[in-house]
């Protein structure tokens, strides 16, 4: 949670890697004549989502590429408004916490224990995955340590 000033831009920056579910959901305070627009772009500034005059809602996408992402909240006032500072949730979750098993549970018939037992399976995929990006990233380091 942030304030943002009238007429002023706040972006959080988020590094993310290849095919990556990223769901977020915000809510902003009312403010009788003043409006708040949101932007997610890439690094290329590519727009992935995007809403103007927001009160509340969600957004979702996928990374397509190793990139670096940014969530702009963006306040905007006409000059003769007398303004005040908008408070603004934010809740981001990426890869395998973004994932809803409900709809899953459901289109599958999955009794509740094979639903967690299909979310835990996820979750050590998820580690894997990231494990094995660590040992590349550290092969690579160590790689250009011994270049030097």
């Amino acid at each position: 949670m942030f304030s943002l000033t009238p007429n002023s831009q706040k972006c959080l920056k988020e590094e993310l890697h290849a095919n990556v579910l990223v769901a977020g959901e915000y809510e902003v305070s009312e403010i009788a004549g003043q409006r708040v627009d949101y932007v997610v772009r890439d690094s290329k500034g590519h727009i992935l989502s995007q809403k103007d005059n927001v009160n509340k809602g969600k957004f979702t996408f996928i990374t397509e590429n190793y990139d670096t992402f940014e969530v702009c909240f963006i306040s905007k006032i006409s000059p003769q408004q007398r303004s005040v500072a908008q408070d603004i949730s934010l809740d981001i979750k990426v890869g395998i916490e973004a994932k809803t098993y409900e709809g899953i549970g459901e289109a599958a018939k999955l009794k509740p224990i094979e639903l967690e037992l299909k979310r835990l399976e996820d979750l050590s995929e998820s580690i894997v995955q990231d494990f094995t990006l660590m040992r590349k990233q550290e092969e690579e380091m160590r790689d250009t340590n011994g270049i030097l």
